[in-house]
């Protein structure tokens, strides 16, 4: 009972905000225009294991632009292996013709209901795998979503907080999304919310699972694609909508014995109701190396059904979202794409283009990549 109580409580915090938002507070304007096509502007890096006020820069999976500060915040998953979950404030600098610099200038930790940090102890910091990063449109304040943990029986959340990282309020989760240990039901380990998106009006989010729920059919391979659940979230917690969407196979065979997947990394919402959705496989070769293949499409959701009333979508009947390939990271003359697991829109160039931004998360190992890549927005 004081678990729910104090989760009602949040929910009305949460909700006394969203009422007495500022309504003269602007989305980013970049989100007003559709996505064509992109042009390749920059690329930037983050040395392995470089240092930030005694934190380690690194396992980047969430970014997003504040139009109103000017600022970036860019979201680290690290489960207190090298420091507490936490996020970073961000300057990018760049224009139509380079980008130049990324340079940290803040740092902020996501706290607990207690206030304090995701400390690690025996079991406490594994409920942080915190996988993207929003800042409210409405009234400047942040949610975030973390993938739980099913090994230790944690169920993934989406999560309010301010800017200081203090919570607000967790979002009730359909049971589908939930963990069920010892049983192949609900969420997968480390591939529940993997994408965080809020509609261009403010007034709903959407979220991407990584993998498909268990009773949603098997995940992919090089043979056979998946389907997995795009869900639209009122901001009390309220499913007002929810999509199935078909994820590509794996476009490579792994060497013998070795691992090869592929998910949804990352979403953004576009003004038209439809959603940018970022794909990135891995695919492990015969000696160990990975390689990534990365892919942005837009969804076109109309004729598409509202599964949210589906149990489980394998053996259902149902039309998926329909999509557009916007752009193949592996066929283009860019730098080679690493593990890209954040996206954000950003400033509008002098010529009125939308920019769009890209990070990788280098799970803070060596032979990874942490990398930030700038295109143009062609509409």
């Amino acid at each position: 009972m004081m678990r729910l109580a104090r989760r009602l409580a949040w929910l009305a915090v949460g909700a006394a905000l969203a009422a007495c938002a500022p309504a003269t507070r602007l989305a980013p304007a970049s989100t007003a225009s559709p996505v064509g096509a992109l042009r390749f502007i920059g690329e930037q890096r983050v040395a392995h294991q470089a240092m930030f006020r005694d934190t380690m820069l690194g396992g980047f999976s969430g970014l997003d632009y504040d139009a109103a500060r000017g600022r970036w915040v860019v979201e680290s998953d690290d489960r207190c292996t090298h420091n507490p979950a936490r996020y970073y404030e961000a300057e990018l600098d760049f224009d139509a013709s380079a980008f130049r610099a990324v340079r940290f200038s803040g740092l902020h930790y996501f706290l607990n209901a207690d206030g304090k940090d995701f400390t690690a102890t025996a079991t406490a910091c594994t409920r942080a795998d915190v996988e993207s990063i929003r800042i409210d449109p409405l009234d400047g304040s942040m949610w975030y979503s973390s993938e739980g943990d099913r090994r230790y029986g944690l169920d993934p959340f989406i999560r309010h907080a301010t800017r200081d990282g203090a919570l607000l309020a967790e979002l009730p989760l359909p049971e589908n999304f939930r963990v069920h240990q010892g049983e192949e039901r609900g969420s997968r380990y480390n591939a529940t919310f993997e994408g965080l998106a809020f509609a261009p009006d403010g007034r709903s989010l959407w979220a991407s699972l990584e993998w498909p729920l268990y009773e949603d059919g098997p995940i992919a391979t090089t043979q056979h694609g998946a389907v997995l659940r795009m869900t639209q979230f009122q901001r009390d917690g309220q499913v007002l909508r929810q999509f199935a969407y078909p994820l590509d196979a794996i476009p490579a065979e792994p060497g013998p014995g070795k691992e090869a997947e592929n998910g949804v990394s990352e979403i953004l919402a576009l003004p038209d109701g439809e959603l940018l959705v970022l794909e990135r496989a891995t695919v492990q070769d015969a000696a160990g190396a990975y390689t990534n293949y990365v892919r942005l499409y837009a969804t076109d959701g109309r004729g598409a059904s509202d599964v949210k009333a589906l149990p489980g979508l394998a053996g259902a009947q149902y039309t998926p979202v329909r999509k557009r390939l916007v752009h193949d990271f592996s066929k283009q003359p860019v730098p080679r794409a690493h593990n890209l697991e954040a996206m954000s829109f950003g400033p509008r160039l002098s010529n009125g283009h939308a920019t769009l931004v890209f990070a990788s998360d280098d799970n803070f190992g060596k032979g990874q990549v942490t990398q930030f890549l700038l295109f143009e927005v062609l509409p």
